[in-house]
Order: C-alpha cells, then structure tokens, then sequence
C-alpha cells in the first residue's frame, strides 16, 4: 500500500541521443504492491521528446498537463491536459512536447515495460 504526491517521487533525467528533456518518476510498481504493472509519470519540458520507438507491451497514456504530440504509427495526434491513449504493442510512437509549459502524462505499462 502507498499513499504519497507525484511531486515528492524521484524525477530521474532520461538520457541519449533519441530523447531530450525528459524526466520520469515511478510512482506505483510492484515495490509498492501492485504485481505486474507500473505507473510512471514522464515530464517532458519545452522541446522535449522522448525516442520513436517500439516494444512487445501495450501501454495506457493520461495527460495531466501541457499539450503536445503522440506520433502513433504514422499519425500525429495533437494530445493536451485530459487526453487519453492506448499505445498498443509493437505500435511506432513518440510523445513531444509542442508548447512552452510542462508537458506531463501518466504512463502505465506492463513490468516489463520498466526495465
């Protein structure tokens, strides 16, 4: 069991040549008790993006703040503070930051998915 604030989670910087200013905090996982998935929140500051990607899990996506873009296999979807995805397995995707402000979105993912 867990009750705490997203904003007192560890933010840890996420580095490489295919991402840039990008931030996440785990804040749910099987450390805390739920066994097989978890919840991360990813901070993305002005031009931020993180790497087009694919892998084998699925993930749910809520932004919280800020607007941006999901390019979803092939597709820019514009995303701001209350939109929702389902990035399914194997899909191409990247998120951006397409504004000044904050771009935040909660991310669930398989345990896999955060190795």
């Amino acid at each position: 069991m867990i009750v705490a604030r997203e904003k007192d989670a560890l933010r840890i910087k996420l580095e490489g040549d295919t991402v840039k200013n990008v931030f996440k905090k785990v804040l749910v996982s099987p450390r805390e008790g739920w066994e097989g998935y978890v919840m991360r929140v990813f901070d993305l500051e002005a031009d931020g993006y993180t790497p087009k990607h694919t892998h084998a899990w699925p993930h749910i996506n809520y932004i919280v703040r800020g607007k941006g873009i999901l390019h979803l296999d092939g597709v820019d979807h514009e995303v701001e503070a209350g939109s929702y995805a389902y990035v399914p397995g194997n899909a191409l995707h990247q998120f951006s930051n397409r504004g000044e402000e904050l771009f935040s979105m909660i991310c669930i993912v398989p345990e896999e998915g955060d190795k």
